[in-house]
């Protein structure tokens, strides 16, 4: 009797897909049958590689977290350039993530954070998804307190609420990206944001 051969694929590159089918969908609305096609697995070598569902989607949200926003936290740091440019350059890199794909559209946090209220997402994804979620607001809370120019400017005063304006601006224009509308669309938002905390 012959014995089938183990399917070979690429781990990294099956999680890429896995990332874009939970980025497209959400946790909820990803199958298996869909997951598994568009990793080109079956579902044997999901389990055997991933886990279940829930640890596949872990992994591919920590990728998200990894690859499409703490890269880029660093464009915070470079002081050489005002602030009012780093905020911007940061946001609009993260609006250019929400805008890069026809079909994963706006932001993958976002988009799977609104099933957590449901209760169908299991609490470990849903306490990374709320991480996640506050991280963005967190770092620019914290450039807004501790960086020189920030407290020149008086923008270390009431510093968390300026950042949660900014955060809830990159919110919405995720909702708006996968609603259709383009990166010159968002723009000018990000532009009255930074604007509306005090950087003229």
């Amino acid at each position: 009797m012959a014995v089938g051969r183990k399917k070979i694929f690429n781990e990294d590159v099956a999680l890429i897909a896995a990332m874009d089918v939970f980025w497209e969908k959400g946790y909820i609305g990803a199958s298996l049958s869909e997951l598994t096609q568009r990793m080109g697995i079956n579902k044997p070598s999901l389990y055997s590689t991933y886990g279940n569902k829930e640890a596949l989607f872990l992994r591919a949200t920590q990728l998200y977290c990894d690859n499409k926003i703490g890269c880029l936290s660093d464009l915070l740091k470079n002081t050489d350039h005002p602030l009012k440019q780093r905020l911007k350059t940061y946001m609009m890199s993260i609006v250019s993530v929400q805008c890069e794909s026809p079909k994963a559209r706006g932001c993958y946090i976002v988009q799977c954070q609104t099933e957590v209220a449901s209760g169908d997402i299991p609490v470990e994804a849903s306490q990374l998804l709320n991480d996640a979620g506050i991280y963005v607001q967190s770092l620019l809370a914290e450039v807004l307190t501790n960086d020189h120019e920030a407290k020149q400017l008086g923008l270390d005063k009431g510093a968390k609420v300026k950042a949660f304006c900014l955060a809830s601006t990159l919110r919405g224009a995720a909702t708006m990206a996968r609603c259709g509308h383009d990166i010159s669309e968002l723009e000018p938002v990000i532009d009255h944001s930074l604007k509306g905390i005090g950087l003229e």
